[in-house]
Parts: C-alpha cells; sequence; structure tokens
C-alpha cells in the first residue's frame, strides 16, 4: 500500500501510483500536509470600516477595500507603489527571514506520511499587479519597461529565497497562485509573456529543482497558447478549476504529452454549480479516466469557497463521494487487480 506522500509523487511523475491524488477539506481523505508562513514580527495588518466598505492592508502595503459581508477577498483600492519614485526607499516584507519558516519546519519534520506542500504569495505577475494595480501594471509593461524590469528583479530574487526557505524545511512541494487568463485567451499576448514572465519562471522553478521540491501551479481562465512554455520551464502541475473550460478529453491529451498533472475539483463553472447529481458524478468518474488512467497524473480536489460559487455542501459531497469510489487506477488497486 502506497503512502499518501508516494501516491501525490507518483501522479506528478505519471509513475504507475495505485490510485489518483486527493485533497479533500471537512476530514475527508487528504494526501497534503500544508504549511505557510508564521506571521511577522514587523507588521500587524489594520483593518477599518467606512460606510458599507471595509477596509485592510496586507503585508505589502496594499490598501484593499471589499464590501461588508458581500465579499470576502475585495479588490486593490490603493496599491503600495502609487508611484514609481516610492520604489527607492520601499520596505520589503521579511518573507524570507528565517524565523518565519520555524513553524513550517516543525510540521514539516513530525509528518512522515503525506506530501508536505508549502504556499507562496504568487510569482512576479501575481504580487506586482497588486503593487502597482493592475491597470498601472499593464500599462507599464509597455511604457515603463526598466522600471518593471527592475521590480520584477526584486520581487523573483526575494520568491527564490523563499524557495530555498522551504527547501531546507522539508517541503516536498511549493504552491502559488497566478491568474493568467480570461475565459478564451491569455491576459497579455504570449510574445510578451515568453519575453517577459518566462525568464522569471524559469529562474524559479530551476531553484525549486535544486531543492527537489515540485512546483503546482493554480491559475484561472484559458491558458492554453502558455502550457507548453509552463511544462518547459518546470511547473510539474497545473491547479486548474475549470477544466471543462479546455474539454477535458483536449486537455488531458495535452498534460500527458506534457508529462503534466492535473490538480482540479468537478469544474466549478459548468459542472459543480449546476446542482445536477448525475452529471456531476459522470464528470467527475471522466476526470479519472481521461486525466488518471493508465499511468496517473490526476489529483482530485475540492474547492475552498462553495458558498462563493453557489455551490451546496451536497453537490460538493457527491463528486467526493465518487472521486473515492473511483479512486484506484486499472491494475492498480491495493491488492495489484484494481
Amino acid at each position: 500500500m502506497m503512502s499518501p506522500r508516494e501516491v501525490i509523487w507518483r501522479n506528478l511523475c505519471f509513475d504507475d501510483p495505485e490510485r489518483i491524488g486527493l485533497a479533500f477539506d471537512r476530514g475527508r481523505l487528504n494526501d497534503f500536509c500544508s504549511a505557510g508562513l508564521s506571521p511577522s514580527s514587523g507588521w500587524k495588518q489594520k483593518k477599518w470600516v467606512e460606510g458599507e466598505f471595509e477596509y485592510y492592508d496586507d503585508e505589502w502595503g496594499n490598501i484593499w477595500r471589499r464590501i461588508v459581508d458581500k465579499s470576502s477577498g475585495g479588490e486593490i483600492y490603493q496599491p503600495a507603489l502609487t508611484d514609481w519614485s516610492l520604489l527607492k526607499d520601499y520596505r520589503w516584507p521579511d518573507l524570507d527571514a528565517p524565523y518565519r519558516y520555524l513553524e513550517a519546519r516543525m510540521i514539516f519534520s513530525q509528518e512522515k506520511e503525506k506530501f508536505r506542500l508549502a504556499g507562496l504569495p504568487g510569482f512576479p505577475f501575481a504580487i506586482c499587479r497588486y503593487l502597482r494595480k493592475m491597470e498601472v501594471y499593464f500599462q507599464d509593461l509597455v511604457l515603463e519597461r526598466a522600471k518593471i524590469d527592475f521590480l520584477h528583479e526584486q520581487v523573483t530574487s526575494l520568491l527564490e529565497r523563499m524557495i530555498q526557505q522551504y527547501g531546507q524545511a522539508g517541503a516536498d512541494g511549493i504552491f502559488f497562485c497566478e491568474d493568467w487568463g480570461t475565459q478564451e485567451r491569455l491576459l497579455i499576448s504570449p510574445k510578451m509573456w515568453r519575453e517577459i514572465f518566462k525568464p522569471l519562471f524559469q529562474r524559479l522553478c530551476r531553484t525549486a529543482r535544486d531543492y527537489g521540491l515540485a512546483v503546482i501551479m493554480h491559475s484561472c481562465g484559458y491558458n492554453w497558447e502558455i502550457l507548453d512554455d509552463l511544462s518547459e520551464v518546470g511547473i510539474n502541475c497545473f491547479q486548474f478549476d475549470q477544466p471543462a473550460l479546455y474539454g477535458l478529453e483536449t486537455l488531458a491529451a495535452k498534460l500527458k504529452s506534457l508529462k503534466v498533472c492535473l490538480f482540479a475539483p468537478v469544474d466549478i463553472q459548468k459542472i459543480l454549480p449546476t446542482g445536477k447529481k448525475a452529471l456531476i458524478e459522470a464528470e467527475a468518474r471522466k476526470m479519472v479516466q481521461f486525466f488518471g488512467c493508465p499511468h496517473g497524473g490526476f489529483i482530485a480536489k475540492n474547492y475552498p469557497d462553495l458558498e462563493g460559487i453557489g455551490v451546496k455542501v451536497a453537490w460538493d459531497e457527491w463528486a467526493y463521494q465518487t472521486f473515492v469510489d473511483s479512486m484506484y487506477l486499472p491494475g492498480q488497486g491495493p491488492s495489484g487487480t484494481g
């Protein structure tokens, strides 16, 4: 019987796991042990309410705004770098400070069975678009290239040091979120992505590889045009919440050709919110068949914010039970017979 850690590694490597990977909350089967940074000793979040809005800051110095009782995350209200002149004296958060990894080190050292996953705050795009605010940042990519390159270098170097700290703390992999797509295309041209961002991805994935870490990337939207590039630089696994956006068979064929694993729930846009039990269960079975068979490459999960996508707990449970009932791959069951 394979340990949960071995199951995840074998799915990531297409190395004939006995079953798909599983990552479900609420006390259900979960092959992962996750850890992040301990709180900073030099920063404490501020929150205040004005009218219908709640405002709060983050560790980077950005100020966010959300509608009270109606949204969980909100949006950037005031970025930390409202003007490029502020970059010279900008105080970077101490995300690479060794003391912030002590708890992760302890958690990972005590975990012997599960896959140990560490969280990053994003890659350079996700972080810098907040620091400058999205619409301004897109202009910067064209009009302020030298300044953008400098900002990217500072953020990439900080992330490299974070990856090194997680590697030394005993992580097996790193996870980051960076949304690159709309419903039908990338947010920027593939040419610009390859020129500006691909080298940064290469650096960060190379650092992870130096420490034996797998790299799992979340990205919403349609990222088809750069899937090959992401595989080339070293992304081992895509965490897509909308796999049906690509077409399951089409996406499965692509990922198998690239040897990149899929980490996904039943599609949160087209399938899960329908509340149709037969459709949800059929989709879960197809995902195991298309992505997990015959040699692995699939990790099933739940979506954490069911209320935010209008999904009832029972609908999520239908998907989970189907994944569990279908989890052993042909010829790879606990007895070797499937």
